[in-house]
């Protein structure tokens, strides 16, 4: 809540994975929870999965985002280089590049904590780039 992230809104979750950014996928935001209100909004299967994750609780995370059901995602999709040295969030301080990018590879995740919004043009590269994954064989 504090970082600003609504139901309705589209969010690109993201895991840093040795010098590579994969991008599961976006998701809308259906319903924002706490760790306490979790319980009761989420399928049993969903649950173990969230005690699973109970640690971050004890550290920085503080809500859970439910997002619409179905949907797709996978950690097949990768960052390509190119891309990765060009993504820009916005804060309010102005655009930045992520830190600790080179030669197309991340070598260390540390800008990547928290929640960031990105740019215009990243965030419709990002959504290019996911909905390429899932286009069909052109005929």
């Amino acid at each position: 809540m504090r970082a600003g992230v609504r139901p309705g809104d589209t969010v690109h979750p993201v895991r840093a994975h040795r010098t590579r950014l994969p991008v599961p996928g976006p998701t809308e935001v259906s319903r924002v929870l706490t760790h306490e209100e979790a319980g009761a909004g989420l399928h049993d299967d969903d649950y173990a999965k969230l005690l699973y994750w109970r640690r971050l609780r004890t550290g920085f995370v503080k809500e859970v985002l439910l997002g619409q059901p179905g949907s797709p995602l996978s950690f097949d999709t990768v960052v390509p280089g190119d891309l990765l040295e060009r993504l820009t969030s916005t804060s309010r301080r102005g655009g930045r590049t992520l830190k600790y990018v080179e030669d197309g590879r991340l070598m260390r995740s540390n800008s990547l904590h928290g929640v960031h919004r990105p740019a215009p043009g990243s965030a419709a590269e990002l959504r290019r780039l996911v909905a390429d994954r899932f286009r069909g064989p052109e005929v």
